[in-house]
């Protein structure tokens, strides 16, 4: 992010040192957008494998939205993840739009997503920028994002990264406690128990789990708590799937 406009500092500067700052920052942006929109925050731990963690979820929308991406790898986040650039797909039934994630697609009408948008915030000089958090707005009805809206959007999507940046990191492989999620950690946990179990490496434990979580029609978090508290085990598979992007 270069340069961040003085309204995304004001912002940022409210929450400061407050506990659960995403969520807090998730609930203006929906104050600010009067509830046009659901608001979803996700933290990219690693694009390259789309490990992505959801920050917070506000509005009626904004829960399923957030969880279908994790569930299935695909999704708006993941599009700008991958380009670097905001994803404005204003009606989820136009195929030209939602051609790189099609079943998010066809999953998110029905639970009454029409429309998603989702701002990436860069930062970092020239093309070496890297994408760490991205908010997505969900809509129950087809239409584009106003420029006022896009504007309120991109400075709440701006105070969500100050506010990142200034979390304590434990260690490098521990996201801020104040940023993760608890539902979250048990999936890195399944992550980890299905990597030793099979001898994969944990990107494709991970496809290993989108791809149980999708066949079973379960959501990702509910197998990965079966899995780390109830002992439950996947299917052996000779040939694990490749790291997912």
């Amino acid at each position: 992010m270069t340069g961040p406009r003085p309204q995304a500092v004001a912002l940022a500067a409210r929450y400061v040192g407050q506990d659960h700052p995403a969520r807090q920052i998730g609930e203006a942006c929906w104050t600010a957008l009067n509830g046009a929109y659901s608001v979803g925050v996700t933290l990219a731990a690693d694009a390259a494998l789309a490990q992505r963690v959801s920050l917070c979820a506000v509005g009626p929308l904004a829960e399923r939205g957030e969880a279908l991406q994790i569930n299935l790898g695909e999704g708006p986040c993941v599009q700008a993840l991958r380009q670097r650039a905001p994803v404005l797909a204003d009606d989820l039934r136009d195929s030209d739009a939602t051609r790189q994630w099609p079943v998010y697609a066809r999953h998110a009408q029905e639970d009454h997503i029409r429309a998603a948008f989702a701002l990436p915030v860069l930062a970092g000089p020239g093309p070496a920028q890297e994408v760490g958090l991205v908010l997505t707005l969900y809509s129950d009805r087809p239409g584009p994002l106003t420029a006022a809206d896009l504007h309120i959007a991109r400075d709440h999507a701006d105070a969500a990264e100050l506010l990142l940046l200034t979390a304590p990191v434990p260690a490098e492989d521990d996201l801020a406690h104040a940023w993760l999620l608890p539902t979250d950690a048990v999936v890195h946990q399944a992550i980890g128990m299905i990597s030793y179990r099979h001898a994969v490496t944990t990107g494709q434990a991970l496809a290993l789990l989108r791809a149980h979580a999708h066949t079973q029609d379960t959501d990702l978090v509910v197998l990965a708590h079966a899995i780390v508290h109830e002992h439950h085990t996947l299917p052996v598979t000779p040939e694990p799937p490749g790291p997912t992007a």
